[in-house]
């Protein structure tokens, strides 16, 4: 790979393909020129981003950072890659070092955010949310700020992104809301509380995540026969009330409508979690 800029000493633009790539290791670029080449058993870390932008954006965060937060950067994404079963994007990389850099220093401001939706993502995402706790333990540890737990609900968010394939934070809060006022929804409407730990909640609530991605792509379920609707209705008024109040929050906030079929498929959830139905 050839070298296209010399960032500094640990940091290089080289040229990979047809493509410009960042080139991370202690030393790499030392007495390196502009032209010459880089081996790639001598790169502990490459970056490849999907515009110029973001190249630039990381180029600057890289050679703006202190080298402890970039080896802490890649050690949560490491873990998170291995807890998760997920691939890391550099996107990722881009963002945590974006994210965690502010952090630090509003930590040594004591200037600590609460977060809002910490039961949300505990419950919603608890293998994210470990990973997330691991991240502000090793953050506490590295540089002896006391972070609250809140800050890995920001970190866990980023992961959950990668999952989904999104690449705005504030997307995930907005469907995480979502999901909170549809579960409320139900809750009220039956005067009730739900088994947390049940299987007929979890199904519930995969269901309502995919639910919100058709939403927000304005897309949705419209295969089955209008039959299995009516049938549906009539045999679970209550759940059928539920889900009206759910078509209403729907309209209001995306001037959407649910199909039949969406109709039929909450039904069922609802009258199986409400119910207490394991099957």
């Amino acid at each position: 790979m050839k070298v296209q800029k010399i960032l500094n000493n640990n940091i290089a633009i080289v040229i990979r393909g047809n493509h410009e790539s960042i080139a991370y290791s202690p030393g790499i670029a030392f007495k390196k020129k502009v032209g010459q080449t880089i081996d790639e058993s001598e790169i502990a870390k490459s970056y490849v981003l999907d515009s110029k932008d973001r190249l630039e954006h990381l180029s600057y965060l890289l050679t703006h950072t202190d080298e402890s937060i970039i080896e802490l950067v890649n050690k949560i994404v490491a873990f998170g890659e291995k807890e998760l079963a997920i691939e890391g994007n550099d996107y990722l990389y881009l963002a945590l070092l974006d994210h965690i850099s502010f952090t630090i220093k509003r930590g040594h401001k004591k200037q600590f955010i609460m977060s809002p939706l910490v039961w949300e993502v505990k419950k919603f995402y608890p293998k994210h949310y470990a990973v997330g706790l691991k991240a502000v333990k090793w953050l506490v540890d590295e540089f002896k700020i006391d972070f609250p737990e809140d800050e890995a609900v920001s970190i866990t968010l980023h992961f959950i992104n990668v999952q989904d394939g999104k690449t705005n934070i504030n997307e995930k809060v907005k469907d995480i809301e979502i999901l909170r006022d549809i579960l409320n929804i139900i809750k009220y409407h039956f005067k009730t509380e739900f088994d947390e730990n049940s299987l007929n909640y979890m199904r519930l609530v995969t269901h309502l995540q995919y639910f919100i991605e058709r939403v927000n792509r304005n897309e949705s379920y419209d295969t089955e026969p209008n039959l299995l609707y009516e049938q549906v209705k009539t045999i679970y008024p209550n759940a059928y009330q539920a889900v009206e109040k759910i078509n209403a929050y729907v309209l209001k906030k995306f001037k959407q409508q649910l199909s039949k079929d969406e109709y039929t498929y909450l039904m069922i959830h609802i009258n199986r979690v409400t119910e207490r139905k394991e099957s």
